[in-house]
């Protein structure tokens, strides 16, 4: 059923076509290391991957499983360590009928779990790339706000934000020109 050098991987011919194989993956310190490096994490200090690989006919196999990490990651502003608590649910459906769309422009299938039959399953490649697809695109630091960076040549007025947005000076326009017609823009019908 797994194999004896890597008992992360399931062989798919061995796996009983009857009754659910049931799985608990949890590395070790040194794997969990090579995964935060991989990832680009400052640290990963717990992962679990529970669940069980179930038959579904005759040539499918659906993999269901939770995934729970606490991670580090870097703020996007400050660089300095954000805790994050990942837990979410995992699903994969691995079918020996399933056909790569062909052509240039191809439409996402309406089920986007379904995966073609590996030869193996290997938890340790499915824990990652669930982790990778849960953890927070931009982790940030309470408090981290990106700061206004403003630059002028010397003797030039510098050019905010706020002075380079198209439209920001058409609210003051509106007004001055209610107020010139006698106008109230706001309760304008």
């Amino acid at each position: 059923m797994t194999d004896p050098d890597r008992p992360t991987r399931f062989r798919t011919a061995a796996l009983s076509p009857r009754k659910p194989t049931r799985f608990r993956f949890a590395p070790d310190g040194t794997a969990r290391a090579a995964l935060a490096r991989d990832l680009g994490l400052i640290a990963l200090q717990e992962l679990h991957l529970d669940g069980e690989i179930t038959p579904n006919g005759r040539d499918e196999l659906v993999l269901t499983a939770r995934l729970q990490a606490r991670v580090d990651q870097a703020c996007v502003v400050t660089l300095a360590p954000v805790p994050a608590r990942i837990e979410d649910t995992v699903r994969r459906r691995y079918s020996a009928a399933y056909v790569d769309p062909e052509g240039e422009e191809a439409e996402m299938p309406e089920d986007d779990s379904v995966e073609p039959m590996p030869e193996v399953i290997d938890l340790a490649d499915v824990a990652a790339e669930a982790l990778a697809l849960a953890l927070p695109e931009y982790p940030r630091a309470p408090g981290a706000e990106l700061g206004e960076k403003v630059v002028a040549p010397p003797g030039a007025e510098p050019l905010t934000e706020a002075a380079l947005k198209p439209f920001a000076g058409l609210a003051s326009l509106a007004e001055r020109l209610a107020a010139k017609d006698g106008n109230d823009p706001e309760g304008a019908e």
